[in-house]
């Protein structure tokens, strides 16, 4: 297939996110992810904490891949993406693992951070279809992305699932280290939507086609908040499935931090639910929020509680 080959070329002078360190990852020199141009995974298993849609009764067939082209001092999932630690896959290990996913039960494929490893993960997907591969592909990423690359893969991601972490640059520069994160994140998930829609296709309780849009609520931050759901209020649509999320906890790395190292309370995520409301976003995922502020189980899984329609 043609644009695997584009996508693997890439790797020659890396453009796969904004960053473009633009070194040659087949030669082993080191991007801001640190990643080769191999496949490296943490672990793959059914994860039942997604929305549930994607999670549904079988859970979603998640792949933690390691490493990461944001830096975010928060990261909840920091003993993965901090390091380039983990399995070593060729393309035909990682389609076998697709198709283990799918017989176990899981309702999907989900390769959890892909941007840095999209080219290998591609032509592993295009295997695994070739061999019987027919739940839906999810593309489940931080939301810093090349628009360029994201459009290179119109037809063959099923549901996108983009994480849209800041609307104020102030806040991306301080806490993930990614410049112009606003601009490269819309454009993005325009390119999205263009390709998906700005809905979420559900067939017997099950996501089949779409894109949720997911947002963490960082405590003392509701102003970066607010910034995010205007600008997809604006740029993108009121239709697109926003997920809220309230599951921050403080990391070791931050928990002495001003307005990090702190949960975010009952108050502050009904702020920004309501705020959403009033933008009339149709379509809401939402958590239950605790206002108890002991540091949980980095372990435990933070299902997602209902969905809310206008």
């Amino acid at each position: 297939m043609m644009i695997i080959q584009e996508l693997l070329d890439i790797y020659k002078s890396c453009t796969l996110c904004p960053r473009a360190c633009r070194v040659d990852r087949t030669k082993g020199e080191p991007g801001y992810c640190r990643l080769p141009s191999d496949i490296v995974m943490d672990c793959a298993l059914a994860h039942h904490g997604e929305e549930p849609p994607l999670s549904g009764t079988g859970g979603a067939g998640t792949i933690f891949l390691s490493s990461c082209n944001l830096g975010c001092v928060y990261c909840q999932n920091y003993q993965i993406s901090h390091s380039v630690d983990g399995r070593r896959l060729t393309v035909i290990e990682l389609a076998r693992i697709m198709l283990n996913l799918q017989k176990s039960g899981c309702h999907n494929v989900e390769p959890v951070t892909p941007t840095p490893q999209t080219p290998l993960i591609m032509e592993a997907l295009c295997l695994a279809r070739a061999q019987g591969l027919t739940v839906p592909f999810v593309f489940n990423c931080g939301g810093y992305e090349n628009p360029d690359v994201i459009r290179m893969l119109d037809g063959m991601v099923d549901i996108y699932l983009p994480d849209f972490k800041y609307g104020m640059e102030e806040d991306a520069r301080m806490f993930s280290d990614a410049p112009d994160y606003p601009k490269f994140a819309i454009a993005s998930i325009r390119e999205m939507v263009r390709q998906v829609g700005d809905d979420l296709t559900v067939e017997n309780g099950i996501a089949a086609h779409g894109i949720i849009i997911r947002h963490l609520v960082l405590p003392g931050r509701l102003e970066n908040s607010k910034a995010a759901l205007r600008l997809l209020k604006n740029e993108i649509s009121t239709n697109v499935p926003i997920s809220l999320m309230s599951q921050y906890s403080p990391t070791p790395k931050v928990r002495s931090h001003e307005q990090l190292g702190r949960r975010i309370t009952h108050r502050e995520y009904d702020e920004i639910l309501h705020f959403a409301l009033q933008l009339n976003f149709e379509n809401l995922f939402v958590q239950d929020v605790s206002d108890d502020q002991l540091m949980p189980d980095f372990d435990r899984e933070h299902p997602f509680e209902k969905e809310r329609r206008r």
